[in-house]
């Protein structure tokens, strides 16, 4: 193992991993999360009112939430590579300043498009408490760094847990454009003394040069290239979540073909997100014990039986249990991508990697609904939709399965 190099000015302090300020940081860290998630939230909320207000069809209505998710995607690369070579509070700053400047922008759009547009900008500045933030709180935390992130992680679902009433509730007494004002005030004014706890610098961390892996480390053991394995988490990223999509997104319009309404579908997406949040604190614990790939491959293996249940069962008790299983199962899989990158890559580079892959994932989430609906279209039916999700995240258990004996025989050779 090469000596420890102290090359940046985020790193340089020596804090114990698992310290008192640590958990501080991360309980930091998930208030900023869930303030700053309001980005991918507030847009589906105003959905009804936006359409009605500008008189466009429900399809246009629904670009501003498809540009936030790219602004989300784009943003995670482009704040990541922000916080590898400054730190966490260079991009959640400007994360802050870009949400009060991308709501302000959308209350006084004077039409769909540059609402959309102004979602571009709150979709970018959302992404700051996410993939940046993910990748910062683990290097606070070694023995304990899978429940860490998967707290951090729980930020984004908490906050669609938190947000939708509220916005709901001002957009019905207030409107929606005077909501949006509000919302962007209250995000900065919220978010910028949070920050100012996350002031210390990071502990000292190994430098590795660019594009290797550290001696000795997960990584080197693999036998593989840095980049190798950052194209097969990647694929791996996009396929977990067009599987994961297909639920998600088309559980409403399932319940109503069945005949159930569309309201008992909206309860089983309550659900699934709720069991989400606690499947993400436990896969934290179990990422600790067996490590993030271990973990990666039992959640999505868990994903394919909730996927194959939907293939065989439709009634409505049936449907209430499989979404709320779906929901303990899927909920841990994006956070362990943040898990494996610091598991196997030089810590410089997780802001980055790590906004690349969830970029893979946002992709993959939205390629699944997509396809989901074409399926339908082209079948009538939501069976070939679940069986094209189950294909995909069979893709997604190879590569996990591939990463995990591959690492095991390399180091039994070794």
């Amino acid at each position: 193992m090469s000596p420890v190099v102290n090359t940046s000015p985020q790193n340089g302090t020596r804090l114990e991993p698992e310290s008192a300020y640590a958990w501080l940081r991360l309980a930091t860290s998930l208030l900023l999360g869930t303030v700053g998630s309001v980005g991918m939230w507030s847009v589906v909320v105003a959905l009804p009112a936006v359409q009605a207000d500008f008189g466009v069809a429900r399809a246009d209505a629904s670009l501003p939430f498809t540009l936030a998710m790219l602004g989300f995607g784009f943003g995670g690369i482009a704040l990541g590579r922000l916080s590898d070579r400054f730190g966490i509070i260079v991009p959640v700053v400007i994360g802050a300043v870009l949400l009060l400047a991308g709501y302000l922008a959308a209350a006084f759009s004077p039409n769909l498009w540059t609402f959309a547009l102004a979602h571009i900008v709150i979709g970018l500045a959302s992404s700051a408490t996410f993939g940046p933030m993910l990748a910062d709180i683990s290097y606070w935390f070694t023995a304990r760094r899978g429940i860490a992130v998967a707290i951090a992680a729980s930020g984004n679902y908490l906050a669609g847990t938190v947000w939708p009433p509220i916005v709901q509730y001002f957009i019905a007494t207030s409107g929606w454009r005077p909501t949006h004002i509000g919302i962007g005030i209250f995000c900065v004014l919220a978010m910028l003394p949070l920050v100012l706890v996350l002031r210390r610098p990071r502990p000292v961390q190994e430098v590795v040069p660019s594009g290797t892996f550290a001696v000795g480390s997960k990584g080197a053991q693999l036998g593989i290239s840095p980049n190798t394995l950052h194209v097969l988490l990647s694929i791996a990223g996009v396929a977990c979540c067009v599987a994961m999509s297909m639920p998600q997104v088309h559980i409403v319009a399932y319940c109503g073909d069945l005949g159930y309404g569309a309201a008992r579908g909206a309860e089983m997406l309550s659900l699934m997100l709720g069991l989400g949040i606690i499947s993400r604190i436990a896969s934290g614990f179990v990422a600790d014990r067996i490590g993030g790939v271990a973990t990666l491959l039992l959640g999505s293996t868990l994903q394919g039986v909730a996927l194959f249940l939907y293939l065989w069962f439709d009634g409505l008790t049936s449907l209430y249990v499989i979404s709320g299983l779906f929901g303990l199962f899927q909920g841990g899989i994006v956070p362990m991508y943040a898990i494996i990158v610091r598991e196997y890559f030089p810590p410089q580079e997780a802001g980055t990697r790590l906004g690349v892959i969830l970029l893979a994932t946002l992709i993959g989430m939205a390629m699944g609904g997509w396809m989901s609906g074409l399926i339908f279209d082209l079948t009538g039916s939501y069976q070939a939709a679940f069986a094209n999700g189950l294909v995909w995240n069979l893709i997604n258990v190879s590569i996990a399965t591939w990463l995990l004996l591959r690492s095991q025989r390399q180091l039994a050779q070794a």
